[in-house]
């Protein structure tokens, strides 16, 4: 059990500090979705905005441990991070048209599909593209 522990150890603090990113964003979304007459593609920028923040930080400094040992490792993470983030934000954008605009779905209910999808793009980005190793 151990051992799969340490194998898996990335995996389990994505999850663990992803939850807490997908939370930050829900929550943001929702209050300024539910509580404010803000259209929902504004409070969907702002949520994802907030969280990917977040993201970056716990990401780097917990999950994957990178330690960047210049200023242009340092720059190409986070343009690494924020590029990538920012292609699955479209995805986003797409998905809560799809289901907010056209299929007149639940707001929230829509939001938690698209993180769902969107988590998984986020980990396989973060886990080969962003924070593979800078050494």
């Amino acid at each position: 059990m151990v051992d799969w522990l340490r194998q898996h150890q990335s995996t389990i603090e994505y999850v663990v500090w992803g939850t807490c990113a997908f939370l930050i964003n829900l929550s943001v979304f929702t209050v300024l979705d539910v509580w404010t007459p803000m259209n929902y593609q504004i409070a969907n920028a702002i949520g994802w905005f907030l969280a990917t923040t977040f993201a970056f930080f716990t990401n780097k400094l917990w999950v994957f441990s990178t330690h960047a040992t210049t200023i242009n490792q340092l720059f190409r993470e986070t343009f690494s991070f924020y590029f990538f983030r920012a292609l699955t934000l479209v995805l986003d954008i797409i998905i809560l048209f799809i289901g907010i605009s056209l299929f007149k779905g639940n707001d929230v209910v829509v939001k938690l599909i698209d993180q769902g999808l969107t988590n998984i793009a986020n980990y396989f980005f973060s886990r080969w593209y962003i924070f593979k190793s800078v050494n």
